[in-house]
């Protein structure tokens, strides 16, 4: 008998001062309808913060929410952290105000797709599950 899949592990953090986090629940409800195991941070974390619990957590995406404006710093100062803290195979993703030329940038650096206000939670999923399945063959 061959032991089930894994389930995939996500990380959904609120990084900086932003209290809105409506978004940010509904997504980690998505991912859990979805079968996902999520660790929600709750508001105002740190980068530091963020890696200390995704390599904590053991987890295999990282999911931020911001709304700040803030994203061309924090998106890529948590792939920067996560790599140094040897976990370069987790991926940092995310949604937000984020315009499209600064969601190619990101995407140059490392991170994932970029999910703006309006997209559907189906398209999160898949995109995390395509990822997940493509990194684990």
């Amino acid at each position: 008998m061959t032991a089930a899949p894994r389930p995939i592990r996500i990380l959904v953090a609120k990084p900086g001062l932003d209290g809105h986090d409506r978004g940010a629940k509904v997504i980690a409800s998505a991912f859990r309808d979805a079968g996902f195991e999520v660790i929600y941070t709750g508001l105002h974390q740190t980068p530091e913060m963020i890696v200390n619990a995704a390599v904590q957590e053991d987890v295999d995406i990282v999911a931020l929410s911001i709304l700040s404006g803030a994203h061309m710093t924090l998106l890529p100062r948590v792939k920067e952290l996560l790599d140094d803290a040897g976990a370069d195979q987790v991926l940092v993703t995310g949604g937000g105000i984020i315009p499209e030329e600064d969601a190619k940038r990101l995407h140059s650096m490392g991170i994932g797709r970029i999910f703006g206000p309006g997209s559907p939670t189906s398209d999160a999923v898949e995109y995390i599950r395509a990822w997940f399945s493509n990194r684990a063959s």
